[in-house]
């Protein structure tokens, strides 16, 4: 039985845009390499996020995310102060949100948590 998700590998041909839109969501990553495989940025919070620089071989994705968050204009302020563009907060049957795009064009869905 799966307990959980403990690794997300998201392929980024900005990749240092890429960190800095999930700072924005308090990922707090450190750079890594493992053997003889290219330099990424990772971090680990209840499971590990990395970055990996695309190449012609391993392009960019296209994988949907979503993100649970207790202060929803709080998280729509942080991402539009670096520079991004949240679209408009929705009551949706899940809860309400908002949804933008990382700096790869990938859905990103922000939702409050109580």
């Amino acid at each position: 039985m799966i307990e959980g998700l403990n690794l997300l590998v998201l392929r980024c041909s900005d990749i240092e845009q890429c960190r800095k839109f999930y700072e924005c969501f308090g990922f707090k990553f450190e750079k890594h390499a493992h053997g003889s495989g290219p330099e990424h940025y990772a971090a680990g919070q209840g499971g590990v996020l990395e970055l990996y620089p695309a190449t012609e071989t391993a392009p960019g994705d296209q994988v949907g995310l979503g993100f649970g968050v207790t202060d929803l204009a709080s998280a729509a302020q942080q991402l539009q102060s670096a520079g991004f563009e949240p679209g408009a907060v929705k009551d949706q049957p899940w809860g309400r949100s908002f949804v933008i795009r990382d700096p790869q064009n990938r859905r990103v869905e922000v939702t409050l948590k109580s």
